[in-house]
Formats: structure tokens, C-alpha cells, sequence
């Protein structure tokens, strides 16, 4: 049965509430696979603009001794050229292992904000939400 006008909106916040949650969950679950596989890119690039003379010129060791202004710029050149790749494979890794994990089954539809007797999901079974019933286990996808 409906719930009342009130319980609605007390219920919808909280159901909007935990998906915003799970939203920036998520969020930095992305932004932790892509520092992780991005971080060769990072190094780089971040060596190159430190030693070329007219950007920052370090007066670190390595600068001074190991890299003059064309190895610098043949890292920012290297450093952008492996981000496309590396862009791809953090991609993968994250739909992956959302996949996996069973990330984007967790969402609350706002049905249970909406009708009483409507249960919440629990985390009894295996996967992170245990959406278990819900996964049909002999589809298979592909990234």
C-alpha cells in the first residue's frame, strides 16, 4: 500500500540520501583505479615539466645531470602519448571489478520510498550488496 505524503518524503530522502552515498562511493572507487593505473602517465609528465628550463627547471640532481630540455620534452611527449592507452585499461579495470563486486546492483529503487512492505536490501549473501538473486549468474559481458 502507497505510504502517507510525509513518510513518502521522510523515505525518499533517505533512499536519495543512500544512493548519493553509494554514488561517491563509487566515484572514488573510480578515481582510485584510475590514480593507480595512471600513475606511470603521472610520473612522467610530471618529471619532464619539472626538469625543462622553461617551466619549472629543478635544480635537483637528476635535472641537472641526467635530463637537459630535449629528454624533458621527450618525456611529456611519452608521458601523453601512454595516457590514451593507460585511460583504456583503467576503464576496463574499474568496469571490471564493479562487475565483480556487484557495485551497481547496491542502488535503492525509490519504489521502497514510495509503497510500505517494500524491503531493503540486506548484505546476507555473497557480493558486496548480495544481489545475488538479482544477478543472473550465465550472462557474461564483455569490456
Amino acid at each position: 500500500e502507497p505510504r502517507g505524503t510525509c513518510g513518502c518524503w521522510l523515505w525518499s530522502v533517505l533512499v536519495s540520501g543512500a544512493n548519493l552515498l553509494l554514488f561517491l562511493l563509487n566515484l572514488l572507487f573510480l578515481a582510485a583505479v584510475f590514480c593507480v593505473v595512471l600513475l606511470p602517465t603521472i610520473v612522467v609528465v610530471y618529471f619532464g615539466f619539472k626538469c625543462h628550463s622553461r617551466v619549472l627547471h629543478s635544480n635537483a640532481y637528476y635535472c641537472k645531470n641526467l635530463l637537459d630540455d630535449n629528454s624533458s620534452s621527450a618525456l611529456i611527449i611519452l608521458g601523453f602519448v601512454i595516457m590514451s592507452p593507460l585511460i583504456v585499461v583503467a576503464m576496463a579495470v574499474y568496469c571490471s571489478l564493479a562487475r565483480r563486486l556487484h557495485l551497481f546492483l547496491c542502488f535503492q529503487p525509490y519504489t521502497r520510498a514510495v509503497y510500505k512492505g517494500v524491503k531493503w536490501r540486506r548484505y546476507d549473501q555473497a557480493g558486496l550488496c548480495c544481489c545475488e538473486k538479482e544477478w543472473s549468474s550465465h550472462v557474461k559481458a564483455w569490456v
